[in-house]
């Protein structure tokens, strides 16, 4: 009996890895995202094409069930598709056309933290302590020094942090919008259902779109390979390793690994995209990094002193 639980534990660092294969794929995909827009694609183009791949290689291993269980439900999976996927999506590409890559990653790695404040305004029963709001105000500190200095960069318009900033908001509303579905279905099922309904309500922002590249654009390797990485890499496979991540370790351990993402991001962006570094930037990123690590911490010292946050 003992050796059994000994063996279970010692296999869980293949989980670990997992984690760090996940928020490494979400680091590289502001880069690739960011070369898609270089080779002519439009951000709402990238979005419909990376999701589309995602969702059909998952309906092919995600398809006894097509409907919820009920009108409502599907109505939330339908705002889920809005807040985590059409809008979430569209709001940092157009993003990356506008600001440094480095600075939107570091921007939308805010969502954990807004999750918790909002679920404490939604739910009064799980208002969150003073840790969260300590880590929040240092969180949101950085942010402002991010975008503070993007002003200062003639290169970089600010507008695409705002934009960042408002997909952080939107990834948080889809955490609470989550709460009730977790209930009754699987990691699987909402995924596809969510890129099912990302990539519908994405369609009417490309109707509006005047320019929409050529379809030679799409056969160059370039941008077939990162739409692949994209799609299969990122989209699908990186949410699969991080979904069995979860379960295995526990959530709280496993967020701790995309306290990384940002730093991954900033150093490729700088050695493939050749971004600038600066002082007021990197000050910006230790304190968003700082204040989403120290909210957690606070919390979680606050759970071991017997009490809820």
């Amino acid at each position: 009996m003992e050796t059994t639980r000994v063996s279970a534990k010692s296999n869980l660092w293949i989980y670990h890895i997992f984690a760090c294969l996940s928020v490494t794929a979400w680091g590289l995909s502001f880069i690739s995202t960011r070369v898609l827009l270089d080779n002519g694609l439009h951000p709402i183009e990238i979005y419909i094409y990376r999701s589309t791949i995602a969702y059909i290689a998952l309906l092919s291993i995600c398809h006894k069930r097509l409907i919820a269980n009920n009108l409502k439900d599907e109505l939330l999976f339908v705002l889920c598709g809005i807040v985590a996927g059409s809008v979430y999506f569209i709001a940092e590409n157009v993003a990356l056309e506008y600001t440094l890559v480095s600075n939107v990653s570091l921007i939308t790695s805010l969502p954990p933290l807004l999750t918790v404040l909002l679920v404490g305004i939604v739910y009064k029963s799980d208002r969150p302590g003073k840790g969260a709001y300590i880590g929040s105000t240092i969180a949101f500190i950085g942010v402002g020094l991010v975008i503070f200095n993007s002003s200062f960069n003639m290169s970089i318009n600010p507008l695409g942090d705002l934009l960042a900033l408002l997909a952080a908001f939107c990834w948080a509303i889809y955490g609470l919008l989550l709460k009730p579905l977790n209930a009754h279905y699987d990691a699987k099922f909402i995924t596809r259902k969510v890129f099912f309904y990302g990539v519908l309500t994405a369609l009417p922002f490309l109707s509006i779109e005047a320019e929409i590249a050529p379809f030679e654009i799409l056969l160059r390797p370039t941008v077939i390979y990162n739409l692949l990485f994209l799609g299969l890499i990122c989209s699908l496979g990186a949410f699969l390793l991080w979904a069995y991540t979860v379960i295995k370790i526990g959530a709280v351990t496993a967020s701790n690994y995309l306290y990384f993402q940002p730093i991954i991001t900033l150093i490729f962006s700088v050695l493939i995209l050749s971004e600038p570094l600066t002082i007021i930037g990197c000050a910006g990123c230790a304190l968003i990094l700082a204040g989403v690590w120290l909210s957690d911490y606070l919390q979680r010292l606050s759970w071991k002193g017997g009490h809820r946050p």
